[in-house]
């Protein structure tokens, strides 16, 4: 983050016309009773904001004002975010009364670091994976049978994407969010991705 990096096309050996894919956005829904109704959205991409791999997950406003007849006309919604990498930890965000007599929101966090509370180095690059290895530990590793499920489910989109190229990439600038056409996937549906920047306290 902060640095200056080149666009995919202008990378060596690179085409100048290339419709390799850098970035997706989607919208996944699961077909059982736990989730009916829920719906995932996943991005990925390459040379974004800011480097992050988590899983944030907004939890639904009540139908009805819990304040009615007071300043506040509308809550944010609250958050839990599951930081995988580069800071491990876990992040609960919600709204907390300001004191005093008025009723005054404030957005706050209650934030769990990993290498900040037991005070440990982090491991580097797949420092982990291969003590793993080494120590017949599959914690971190894959299933045969998921990683064929896997397949299973994004194999079709290759293939229709194969058959069916698009006609014009929705491009996006390095260091960006990506491109509009992944704001629009939310919007769609009244929502909008977090930022990428947001709580950079740990970087």
């Amino acid at each position: 983050m902060g640095e200056s990096v080149a666009a995919y096309r202008d990378e060596p050996n690179v085409a100048h016309d290339s419709t390799t894919e850098t970035y997706v956005a989607c919208k996944l829904m699961l077909d059982n009773w736990r989730w009916a109704g829920v719906p995932f959205y996943i991005r990925t991409g390459k040379y974004m904001a800011a480097h992050k791999t988590e899983i944030a997950i907004c939890f639904k406003k009540a139908p009805h004002s819990m304040f009615r007849k007071t300043t506040v006309a509308n809550m944010d919604a609250n958050w839990l975010i599951i930081r995988i990498q580069p800071h491990e930890g876990i992040e609960i965000e919600f709204a907390a009364k300001r004191p005093g007599p008025n009723v005054n929101l404030s957005k706050v966090n209650m934030d769990f670091d990993y290498k900040t509370f037991f005070a440990v180095a982090p491991s580097t690059g797949y420092e982990t994976l291969l003590y793993d290895c080494m120590s017949g530990d599959a914690t971190l590793f894959q299933r045969a049978d998921n990683v064929e499920f896997a397949w299973q489910a994004i194999q079709p989109i290759l293939n229709a994407w194969a058959q069916n190229p698009p006609d014009g990439l929705p491009n996006y600038k390095s260091g960006s969010f990506g491109p509009k056409a992944a704001d629009d996937l939310l919007a769609r549906d009244g929502f909008a991705w977090r930022d990428l920047l947001h709580n950079l306290t740990h970087e």
